[in-house]
């Protein structure tokens, strides 16, 4: 929709909401360095702090934020696979195809290898930069950002509140929504977002319309990360990944317990997993694989 209708027309808290818990899709387009793209500056102990705005969902599109799964691993060639899942447009994915293989095998080692090979899931939204104590030169500028499940927890928290005295907020709103203040910390060598929180519910720009349809005819189009054109093919993510891991074990070939049980009668087999199935880098991979054993 046009600047001049977002007001009237603005989404509200449910159809988000209801948009979060059943959508998938979203992939990323470029695997080189983007100036659209926003990453936060951390310090030599591994925090960082910014004050960030969540904007809303650009003329055409229906949501906010899109969202896709990719994968990140170093193969025992040497080689690196990074690269977006298919399960991201709903295809078919050969590392997820694979990893439910590892998983179903019942073999520890290829469980371990399934965990190694897992998707981790992405957020891109566009926001606007409040403040960037390291980077100032970035504030009041337009950006794409990339996060994980655990900030995206956090948006959907402020719109639905556990507590009856808290009030929903939709943070992508320019009139009734709030900064995001981003504080990272490094914990056990992974960054921790637990800190970060939304301010109070404020105007942008003080509800300035001028300013406000400035920053809207600067949103990005988010339609690129789910559209299937800038997907590899599974043919062609299927050779990458035999170059990675070596093509045997991208064949199944059987391991050395496998081909030792193989004239034993086999146990009723357990539900296999699927390329859904994989955790994303904020799941609990521990308790993700003890429920697929408690299917059995």
């Amino acid at each position: 929709m046009s600047f001049a209708n977002l007001k009237s027309n603005r989404d509200t808290i449910q159809k988000l909401v209801q948009a979060a818990e059943a959508t998938g899709g979203g992939g990323e387009k470029k695997s080189y360095a983007d100036d659209r793209i926003w990453k936060p500056t951390v310090d030599k102990a591994g925090n960082g702090y910014a004050v960030l705005r969540f904007l809303p969902a650009t003329e055409g599109q229906e949501l906010p934020w899109v969202r896709y799964w990719d994968h990140g691993f170093k193969g025992p060639t040497g080689l690196w696979y990074i690269e977006n899942s298919l399960t991201s447009i709903g295809q078919p994915d050969p590392v997820g195809e694979l990893n439910s293989r590892l998983w179903n095998s019942g073999i520890e080692s290829d469980k371990d290898r399934a965990r190694d090979q897992k998707r981790r899931l992405h957020y891109v939204v566009n926001m606007l930069v409040v403040q960037d104590p390291s980077n100032p030169q970035n504030e009041g500028k337009v950006f794409l950002y990339k996060f994980g499940k655990k900030i995206f927890d956090k948006i959907m928290d402020s719109m639905q509140p556990e507590f009856a005295d808290e009030k929903a907020v939709n943070p992508f709103d320019f009139w009734e929504g709030a900064d995001f203040k981003l504080k990272i910390r490094n914990v056990e060598g992974y960054r921790n977002y637990d800190k970060s929180e939304f301010a109070a519910p404020s105007a942008l720009k003080d509800g300035d319309d001028a300013q406000l349809e400035a920053i809207y005819n600067q949103l990005h189009d988010l339609a690129e990360f789910a559209d299937p054109k800038n997907y590899k093919s599974y043919d062609d993510l299927k050779a990458k990944l035999g170059r990675v891991l070596g093509e045997e074990a991208i064949a199944g070939a059987p391991t050395m317990r496998q081909e030792a049980q193989m004239n034993t009668p086999a146990p009723a087999p357990m539900a296999p997993a699927t390329a859904e199935d994989v955790p994303n880098e904020d799941d609990d991979t521990m308790s993700y694989f003890a429920r697929l054993a408690n299917e059995d």
